[in-house]
């Protein structure tokens, strides 16, 4: 008895043992592996995210070179300089713009120029034809270097910075290089040697020093790279935890393995989570008629609600659901949420109407229209009821956006560009595509009354917008000097914190229902033209 007892204490004492042991060092194991997985899907992103930046600043100078190009203004006349000057003024990621004849400049965005100046030399050719001047002093203006690109008889400033203009983590590096390994800028001295080797197969990996991962396309080639020592500091960390718990060691490895299995939740994995629970709310932003004071609208903005009540900001979550694809169905779950909302006020009120923002690949697929005619029916709501918006990069593929635009004007939807003046080829797009109103960025709005350098180009876009035709919404207005401004240049609409902010749904009701009581009835509903 006792030889047998001893034996099943001391097999339970190995296997205690055993049990204590295997799991503090399968999880120490695992730390590292998870650390340094999580670094390196962490430099992926900054990596992806530094690309984008850089590709879309050469296509902003692109787009430039390419409307300049066309102009058949007598090269350096006045009338020539001012647009290349509105062009530099209009396109963020350029700086000047300068046109030259036998390769000396002629003239510049600010005016002709003096003496000869030759023109700089091509380093490579970007994969749709620009040369490219990595380094080059600017011998007009004076400053910091400048990366030049050229097409035909012009050629357009870009800060370098411009390129790499992104908030990385502490100790991180990022490099910036040509699809041959020239070096095109940097942030917190990369290894320059590493990066190199990278040009023939970007890949993720580690060194004895660093971890690092690639993203290329476009011609350019992007490296981030973080020491692992910062890797070891947190485990070290961590290990030293561990040991005051081993008489709890049961408890422990239950922990150990939730909170495991929350660090390796992905913010990918987690948003298809909420997708899946449906814990997506609305609120609606208060759109006013600046004549009168009254509700006419608002805009369906989307937030994430957490099981635990706290909200998450849209900027945190949208565009990784505009890269995964899920902000098809979040955008679904938005005209639910409308029409389970505001179903009743909206058949109620037919001047009152809800903008919803559509993405990308709904612009593009024009999907969402059969979306809309689906859930509309039946509940009264009528189809010049529900205004669509979208950003100007929504509009990527023109011809794909026409179609779907078009579709969703015959079928009584208005169509509205929001955020205008903040994308690419912005006349393009009011000049190509069909639309019924166009709303002001916040960053112009703000300008109303300050003298800056941008604070012009708010007028004239009230006035472009007049010349075809269009509604105009002003967004952000806060003060009522702004709004006056707005309303004594005709424009029709506006929303801010000067009005209210985005409310909940029985909140905005009454905000709209104590407009129409305090200012008299709503204006008609607005008509969808269809040219």
């Amino acid at each position: 008895m006792n030889g047998r007892r001893s034996r099943v204490i001391a097999v339970a004492v190995i296997l205690g043992l055993l049990g204590a042991v295997i799991p503090i060092v399968a999880m120490a194991y695992m730390s590292w592996v998870i650390a340094v997985e999580r670094k390196q899907d962490r430099l992926a992103l900054f990596s992806r995210v530094t690309l984008l930046r850089a590709t879309n600043t050469f296509a902003d100078a692109k787009g430039a070179l390419d409307a300049i190009s066309t102009t058949s203004d007598i090269p350096c006349s006045e009338a020539h300089i001012a647009r290349m000057r509105a062009l530099t003024v209009n396109t963020r990621s350029i700086e000047d713009i300068g046109y030259f004849e036998d390769g000396l400049l002629k003239c510049t965005a600010w005016g002709r120029t003096a003496g000869e100046i030759a023109q700089s030399g091509v380093d490579y050719v970007t994969p749709d034809g620009i040369g490219v001047t990595i380094k080059m002093q600017p011998l007009i203006s004076g400053g910091k270097p400048m990366m030049a690109l050229h097409s035909g008889r012009y050629n357009v400033l870009v800060a370098p910075s411009r390129l790499v203009d992104v908030l990385i983590d502490d100790g991180m590096s990022i490099a910036l290089a040509t699809g041959q390994g020239a070096i095109i800028n940097t942030l917190n001295a990369p290894d320059i040697g590493l990066v190199r080797s990278l040009v023939p197969a970007p890949r993720t990996g580690m060194t004895d020093s660093d971890l690092f991962a690639a993203a290329h396309g476009g011609g350019l080639l992007v490296v981030a790279t973080e020491p692992k020592s910062t890797i070891g500091a947190s485990l070290r960390t961590e290990q030293m935890l561990l040991l005051p718990l081993g008489v709890f060691i049961a408890a422990f490895i239950v922990g150990i393995v939730i909170w495991f299995s929350r660090k390796r939740l992905s913010p990918l994995a987690e948003l298809e989570i909420a997708v899946r629970n449906r814990e997506f709310i609305v609120h609606y932003q208060p759109l006013v008629e600046l004549k009168t004071g009254i509700c006419i609208g608002a805009e369906a903005l989307v937030r994430w609600r957490r099981p635990d009540g706290s909200l998450v900001r849209p900027d945190l979550f949208i565009p990784l659901a505009e890269e995964s694809g899920l902000i098809m169905p979040i955008t679904d779950q938005v005209i639910e949420a409308v029409i389970g909302d505001l179903n009743g006020i909206l058949v109620e009120d037919r001047t009152l109407h809800i903008a919803v923002n559509l993405c990308a690949a709904d612009i593009k697929s024009g999907r969402i229209l059969d979306v809309l005619e689906a859930r509309l029916g039946h509940t009264g709501i009528r189809p010049e009821q529900i205004w669509l918006e979208a950003t100007e990069r929504g509009f990527m593929d023109i011809d794909a956006a026409r179609v779907t635009l078009t579709k969703a004007r015959e079928r009584g939807h208005s169509v509205a560009i929001d955020d205008f003046g903040t994308g690419y080829s912005s006349l393009q797009y009011l000049q190509g595509l069909p639309m019924d109103a166009l709303k002001i960025d916040k960053s112009f709005i703000d300008t109303i009354g300050k003298d800056t350098a941008t604070s012009s180009v708010t007028s004239h876009i009230i006035d472009m917008a007049q010349s075809l035709g269009l509604y105009i919404v002003a967004e952000g207005i806060e003060v009522e000097e702004q709004a006056d401004y707005l309303k004594a240049h005709g424009v029709d609409f506006g929303q801010g914190w000067l009005y209210s902010k985005a409310l909940p749904a029985a909140a905005f009701i009454a905000y709209h229902r104590r407009t129409k009581e305090k200012y008299g009835a709503a204006p008609e509903v607005i008509q969808v033209g269809t040219e």
